[in-house]
């Protein structure tokens, strides 16, 4: 689907996305899904403006290229991931899953499970995992949770907070507002 995204909304992604995620530490992203994903908005701009490299991967090859970069204990910015993203590299990688050095998982695109995300917090201690959720219309991201910080949940992740500059209304099935607990 086609969906018109003014430059501020852009920008305020960016500029929130470019802080929380430490887009100036680490060497850069890999580009691991297509120009046409809202998603890549994340691993494009997010290094070329904190002045990192981008890392094109072949489309072809794109989660295989991804599990090779992954192991080669190269310290990414971050990587931004489908929790399928997840469960495919943790095929591939098995026990080299360990070996992996970038310094955030950005998750969205489809719900992550608690077990998903555990996984990864075992074998990368280090590794920021962040479930981040919002439709193509809100430039990528509207809320996002940073997993581990609230270790009483069970099934899905939570998918956590408005981001700066951004409301949410919870409603429910006769469209009044959910009260804030």
């Amino acid at each position: 689907k086609g969906v018109v995204i003014r430059q501020r909304e852009l920008t305020n992604y960016i500029s929130w996305a470019r802080c929380l995620y430490e887009a100036d530490r680490g060497v850069g992203a890999p580009v691991n899904t297509s120009f046409g994903f809202d998603a890549t908005i994340t691993s494009l701009y997010l290094p070329l403006i904190s002045g990192r490299r981008v890392i094109l991967l072949p489309e072809d090859r794109q989660i295989e290229e991804l599990a090779y970069l992954l192991a080669s204990g190269l310290e990414l910015t971050l990587v931004k991931l489908t929790p399928a993203h997840l469960e495919a590299l943790r095929g591939l990688l098995g026990r080299a899953a360990s070996s992996v050095r970038a310094r955030a998982f950005v998750v969205g695109g489809e719900a992550l499970t608690r077990h998903m995300a555990e996984f990864w917090h075992e074998q990368c201690p280090t590794l920021r995992v962040f479930n981040e959720y919002g439709p193509t219309e809100t430039v990528v991201g509207c809320c996002v949770y940073l997993v581990g910080s609230d270790p009483d949940f069970a099934g899905d992740v939570p998918i956590g907070r408005p981001t700066p500059n951004t409301r949410l209304y919870l409603m429910d099935d006769a469209r009044a507002l959910v009260p804030d607990r």
